[in-house]
Parts: C-alpha cells; sequence; structure tokens
C-alpha cells in the first residue's frame, strides 16, 4: 500500500485512479529494492513529500517525473529539424570565423605573431610592465612547447569576445533606454549568469555536430556575454542627470547624446563589462574542450582522463597566464580611459 492511498481513498478518486492504470519502467529505487530482495511497492520509513512519484504510486493516473522529462526531451527532438532550418545558416559565419582565427594565428610564423600581439598589447595599454609581463608569458609558453596550444585558445577568445562586444554593448544601450526591455531582459541574463556551463552544450549538442566550431562558439558566447550587457546598460544609466539636461539644452539629438555624451562617460563600465567577459570566455573555453575546442582545454581534459598530473597541471598554468596577460592588458586599458577622461 502506498503512502498516498487513504488520501485518493477519502477524496471518493480510487476508481478513477486506478481506470487504465499501466505501470511504467520502474524507478531506480524501485530497481534498487527487488534487487535486495524487497517489495518495489512496500511503504516504510516516514511518509515523503507528495512528489509526482510518491502521488503516482497511488494514483496511477498521475504522471511520474520521468514523463516530464521525457515529454520535453521529445518536445526539443522533434523540434530540431525545424531549429536547424532556421539555426545552421545563421550561426555558419561563426563557425567560419573561429576555423579562420583559429587557422591564422597557428599557421602564421611565431616570430611574426608573437612580436605583432606583443605591439597589440603596447597600443592597447601603453603600459611597459604590461608589455613585457606579455612577451615573458610568451617566451615561457613557447619553452614548454605550449605556444601553439596557447594561441589557438587565443584566437577562439579573440572571436569570441570581439562577437560578445558587438552584441552585447547594442543590448545593453537598448536596456538603458527602455524600462520595459531591461525588465524583461533581467531574469534572461539572471538565467544565463547562473546556468551551470556544462547545461549550455546539452541542447546544442543535439542540434549541431560535434565537429562543427559553432558548437562550442555559441556556448562561449551565451556565457560571456552577460557581463557587458549589465555594466553597459549600468553604466548609460549612471550618466549624471545633470549632463543629460545640459546636452538637451544645447540642442543635441538622441543619437549625438549616445554617441557624445552617454558612451564616453560610461565607456569604464563598458570596459569593465569586457574584462569580464574576457574573463567568462576563457573560463568556458576549457568546458568547451569537451565537443572538440581546441588548445589548453584539450591537455586539461587530457590529464584528467588519462590522470597525467603533470600535463594538467601545466595546461592548468598556461590557461592561468592566458588569463592574467588578458586581464592585465584589459585593466591597464581601461586605466587609460579613466585618465583621458579626468584630463578632459
Amino acid at each position: 500500500m502506498a503512502h498516498y492511498d487513504g488520501v485518493f481513498n477519502a477524496l471518493g478518486l480510487r476508481e478513477w485512479c486506478d481506470a487504465g492504470k499501466e505501470d511504467g519502467p520502474m524507478t531506480m529505487a524501485q530497481l534498487l529494492a527487488q534487487a535486495q530482495g524487497a517489495d518495489a511497492n512496500e511503504t516504510t520509513g516516514p511518509l515523503p513529500f507528495p512528489s509526482l512519484d510518491s502521488l503516482h504510486e497511488a494514483c496511477g493516473k498521475i504522471p511520474q517525473t520521468r514523463e516530464m522529462t521525457a515529454g520535453l526531451e521529445r518536445f526539443f527532438l522533434d523540434a530540431k529539424d525545424s531549429l536547424k532550418v532556421v539555426l545552421d545558416p545563421l550561426t555558419q559565419p561563426l563557425s567560419w570565423m573561429l576555423d579562420g582565427a583559429l587557422w591564422l594565428f597557428t599557421s602564421t610564423p611565431w616570430w611574426i605573431l608573437i612580436p605583432l600581439l606583443i605591439a597589440l598589447t603596447w597600443w592597447v595599454s601603453r603600459s611597459k610592465p604590461v608589455t613585457i609581463f606579455v612577451a615573458l608569458s610568451f617566451a615561457f609558453l613557447g619553452a614548454i612547447d605550449h605556444l601553439e596550444v596557447a594561441v589557438a585558445t587565443l584566437s577562439i577568445i579573440f572571436v569570441c569576445t570581439g562577437l560578445c562586444v558587438l552584441i552585447g554593448v547594442p543590448i545593453g544601450i537598448a536596456m538603458s533606454k527602455y524600462d520595459g526591455l531591461q525588465k524583461t531582459g533581467i531574469p534572461v541574463l539572471d538565467l544565463l549568469q547562473t546556468l551551470p556551463t556544462f547545461v549550455y552544450l546539452i541542447p546544442l549538442i543535439f542540434l549541431f555536430s560535434v565537429t562543427e566550431s559553432k558548437l562550442y562558439g555559441i556556448a562561449i558566447i551565451l556565457y560571456a556575454v552577460v557581463p557587458v550587457i549589465r555594466l553597459t546598460d549600468l553604466g548609460i544609466r549612471l550618466v549624471d542627470k545633470d549632463v543629460i539636461e545640459a546636452a538637451d539644452a544645447f540642442g543635441m539629438t538622441s543619437k549625438q547624446k549616445l554617441f557624445k555624451v552617454e558612451i564616453p562617460l560610461a565607456l569604464p563600465n563598458i570596459m569593465a563589462g569586457v574584462n569580464q567577459t574576457i574573463m567568462m570566455s576563457l573560463a568556458m573555453v576549457v568546458i568547451a574542450s569537451l565537443v572538440s575546442a581546441p588548445g589548453l582545454g584539450v591537455l586539461v581534459l587530457r590529464g584528467i582522463r588519462n590522470l597525467e598530473i603533470g600535463v594538467g597541471l601545466i595546461a592548468g598554468l598556461g590557461i592561468v597566464l592566458l588569463a592574467v596577460m588578458l586581464d592585465r592588458t584589459s585593466k591597464a586599458a581601461l586605466a587609460r580611459v579613466d585618465v583621458s577622461r579626468s584630463t578632459r
């Protein structure tokens, strides 16, 4: 007898519950009980929470939890072909960009690529300590034969971070202008920011081939785009109202106010969002190695699978170096923005 039989009997629902009752596959608890020689339907212990499975034991008309999850899976699989028709052409350029960047970074000779990256660091940061640190880090990665996989990871970061900025900044601006859009967007951003990283890969694996670069590219962008959207929205909303009123008094149009007043004043917040987006992209690249993303994450995964402690730790050290390089460079660029704004 199930725990909640008495409830359905008292409500006079026994005939309805038993009509057309079909026993589905046994739950894991029932299988374990049967393996131990116990009655799978025996009710022992305290009263369980009235979950779907507990109520199903007393009333067969109530669906089980696994029926809900199976229904969700069937819905997703039924919509798969229609989604692919729409998403494949939209996301194919992402695969081309990722593959092209990977080819460019890995096929360019190191004596051309590394000086260019160091020059880019100096141009962005104008900081000698940061530039020297980046040069020494690349020299160390080359000395331990991790330069090629490091630049492969860097190519993914460049593409995904660039797309995050192109997508996130306009969305953040729109959210700052329309309160309704912000109220709608905040729950979506909360979902994207709190969803476990592995969960991003589940629907994408069903939609795209594991060998397609856009699979991990979409996962990285969805995971990393949130900070730049949030901080762009926040930065523009924090612009002093007196400055906006002064711009209105000078007869500026909305477009002129946005590009000449609001975005320049919000730039430190936007740059802080870009910094966080870079860090989150790098974190997701390691997880994306599970679905064929190249780079240092592959070596980390190899260290876990084969219990090669040294391989995993050295690859982890390379990821840390990349993270510090990108962090210090972006923060130096942010400091330049702050200094230029204060000297105006």
